[in-house]
């Protein structure tokens, strides 16, 4: 599904009213451990956390008027999904967390790429999101970045 908010509040607001407090105790755990840099807000349609143009001038190579995405939060039709670029980017991070997921969740890890999907929003595993979220500051975000997308498009 997509939402046509205009801030967070406004997006919360027209979700589904069965996923507004997994999805606010979610937006909690992501500000309680969001390293300093980063920002909240609307992008994609989505709840979003990125690097400001305040700190990187050259914004999203796809859209430079974007700030640079890292991490964003939606209800789906059929769950509740946090994309990560961390663990698309990163496979030390990304190995981490398939290895602690199972010491957080009864259910199998529904994952792709950035997107690890809720079905069960009972089940989020909250505690381990708040420690992916604070694994990469927005430094290191901008250097994986400039290393990886942006240096692959110059080869091509």
């Amino acid at each position: 599904m997509q939402y046509k908010a205009t801030s967070v509040d406004d997006y919360i607001n027209q979700i589904p009213e069965e996923r507004k407090a997994a999805v606010k105790k979610l937006r909690k755990t992501i500000l309680d451990n969001l390293p300093k840099g980063f920002e909240e807000g609307i992008n994609y349609n989505m709840i979003g956390y990125y690097v400001p143009h305040s700190k990187y001038p050259d914004g999203y190579h796809c859209n430079p008027k974007d700030p640079l995405p890292f991490m964003n939060v939606a209800s789906q039709k059929n769950f509740i999904a946090l994309y990560n670029m961390g663990v698309y980017s990163d496979e030390n991070i990304l190995n981490w967390f398939v290895n602690e997921y199972p010491k957080h969740c009864k259910y199998k890890l529904d994952m792709g790429k950035s997107c690890i999907r809720f079905k069960k929003i009972d089940d989020i595993p909250y505690d381990l999101i708040g420690e992916l979220v604070s694994k990469i500051t927005p430094e290191q975000w901008i250097e994986t970045y400039e290393s990886t997308v942006k240096d692959s498009r110059k080869r091509k």
